[in-house]
């Protein structure tokens, strides 16, 4: 059977729920891809992060379905 690579961006402030948020993506089986990345924030005053993460799933990308499904 064929194998698809997904993709996704997580973004957020930079604090602990966003921490929270990629471990659990790598929980569930997806692996960071590239380093993450800062940009600040200057109307909230706030530190924001993204980091992007990709996986390996079986048969093809289904896009009527949420990636965190997949």
């Amino acid at each position: 059977m064929a194998r698809a690579t997904i993709y996704r961006f997580l973004t957020g402030p930079d604090d602990n729920s966003f921490c929270e948020r990629v471990t659990k993506a790598l929980s569930e089986g997806w692996v960071l891809y590239g380093s993450p990345s800062l940009t600040f924030d200057p109307l909230k005053g706030r530190v924001i992060s993204g980091q992007a993460v990709t996986k390996e799933i079986e048969g093809a990308y289904d896009p009527s379905k949420p990636l965190s499904d997949q």
